[in-house]
């Protein structure tokens, strides 16, 4: 199991990029937490197989029709298995 560490950029703040995210995330059974950030970015930790969390990086880094993604950054962090389910952080 490996976790990973993202920050998107771009126009992804008011398209539903959280519950994008979350809808993938609960596809693929990874779990973890998604949340904006004030400086426009969206955030996430994810924790499941490397194969699981490669697929999705691949769709943030595309992200829903209404959203325009110039940049992702991850890295990637000790597993901890602190999660249950993947979900919005406020």
């Amino acid at each position: 199991m490996k976790r990973i560490h993202l920050w998107v950029s771009g126009v992804v703040q008011g398209v539903a990029f959280r519950y994008y995210t979350i809808r993938k995330a609960r596809e693929l059974s990874v779990v973890g937490w998604v949340k904006n950030l004030c400086d426009g970015r969206v955030e996430a930790v994810a924790e499941g197989e490397e194969w699981q969390l490669k697929e999705l990086t691949k769709a943030m880094r595309i992200g829903p029709p209404s959203a325009t993604v110039t940049g992702v950054e991850i890295e990637e962090e000790e597993y901890k298995n602190e999660f249950n389910q993947f979900e919005v952080r406020f």
